[in-house]
């Protein structure tokens, strides 16, 4: 009777403690969700200084202290971001100047070939939609919807100027904030690691180590994939006499880590910029060849290279944590997103480990021995299940 009650009081601790759990991440994650606006700075921080944090201890290593260590590895990061700057800006820009010289271009051909021939294949009447008269009409009908709408955008717009500045604040935030995690970084994982109950700061310990390890490898690795097929795409395409090569080539770099949504964005929008500026077969061949040679270079030699399976996650799941991050918490769930997956793949792979170590799994049938004697032989339980051999 009174092992029964204790095992009754027993559960319900059990219960009560998951439960406060669950109230405290429910209640981390609403503090995020409500910080969000706030928070990407600090979290795009906390990345470059756990990325920069290996290389700061390699150099303590050597006999360098932290503080000189730390500068250094500050100052490559700042060196490159301004080669960077320095390199791509007036590189952007005047990709961005001969896109806006451009529109009127694009505007004819979508409405002068691409409707007319998508009109043909499917016989839908697309054009007669976009007549301006047409367009008044609707608008005239829906008059208080698109005052309704045009209120929001003004709302919208006189906002803006406090986005810009907060944009601003959180670019000048950074540096500060990344150097001061590179600096500090042993000590906040220590005092991290601290609060972790020690029944349990084995079993933490582990799966952290796990998760810096995949991750770690992961986010190194596939930054130098987009950053080599930005420039492949960009250089491919421009070679073949693209105006708009060298734009698309970096955002398709930059799109690489999003399965198939990189180079999908490649061979569509150099496809369309090679139908608008020549409109002939040869420069669809180019960029037919420029894609085929970056997927060759990036699925047989860069990614098994620098990424591996690092991470472990399908395609669809990599695509869904984007989504699902960007729609939650906007730019911070998308910066979020792969390093939550990844964590989150390695505490999936060791709860799968415990469920399949477990008597849920394997179940209680006790074995069933054939012949005395033969306790120690491995073959000789066999459960219901099994048979003999012949």
């Amino acid at each position: 009777m009174a092992h029964d009650m204790g095992s009754d009081l027993g559960g319900i601790a059990d219960f009560l403690r998951r439960l406060q759990w669950t109230a405290l991440s429910l209640g981390v994650l609403g503090l995020v969700w409500l910080l969000a606006p706030i928070l990407s700075p600090f979290v795009f921080a906390a990345l470059l200084g756990w990325l920069g944090d290996p290389l700061v201890d390699r150099l303590e290593r050597a006999g360098r202290s932290r503080n000189t260590a730390v500068i250094m590895v500050f100052s490559v990061m700042c060196l490159v971001l301004i080669l960077a700057l320095v390199i791509l800006v007036p590189l952007l820009e005047r990709q961005v100047l001969t896109l806006m010289e451009s529109l009127p271009r694009y505007r004819d051909w979508f409405i002068g070939t691409a409707l007319p021939w998508l009109e043909q294949r499917t016989g839908l009447q697309i054009l007669a939609w976009l007549d301006p008269s047409r367009l008044f009409i609707l608008i005239r009908e829906h008059w208080e919807e698109a005052g309704g709408f045009a209120t929001t955008v003004l709302g919208y717009v006189s906002r803006s100027g406090f986005a810009v500045l907060g944009m601003v604040a959180n670019i000048v935030l950074l540096p500060v904030l990344t150097f001061f995690f590179l600096r500090d970084w042993d000590l906040l994982v220590g005092r991290v690691g601290a609060l972790i109950p020690r029944d349990h700061f084995s079993i933490v310990r582990k799966l952290a180590m796990e998760s810096d390890a995949v991750l770690g490898g992961f986010l190194r690795g596939q930054m130098l994939v987009m950053l080599i097929m930005g420039v492949l795409y960009g250089v491919g395409l421009w070679w073949i006499g693209l105006d708009l090569g060298i734009l698309i080539g970096l955002i398709g770099g930059l799109l690489t880590f999003v399965p198939y949504l990189g180079p999908a964005t490649v061979i569509v929008l150099g496809s369309i910029a090679a139908l608008v500026q020549f409109g002939d077969w040869q420069h669809l061949a180019g960029v037919a060849v420029v894609f085929t040679i970056g997927q060759v270079i990036e699925s047989y030699l860069l990614t098994p290279k620098l990424v591996g399976d690092r991470i472990g996650l399908h395609p669809m799941a990599v695509i869904f944590a984007v989504l699902a991050g960007g729609q939650l918490f906007g730019f911070l769930g998308m910066l979020l997103a792969l390093p939550v997956a990844a964590v989150a793949n390695v505490l999936l792979h060791y709860a799968h480990e415990r469920y399949t170590g477990s008597r849920l799994y394997a179940g209680e049938r006790p074995p069933i021995l054939l012949h005395e004697g033969l306790d120690d032989a491995p073959d000789a339980a066999l459960t219901n299940d099994e048979t003999p051999a012949a």
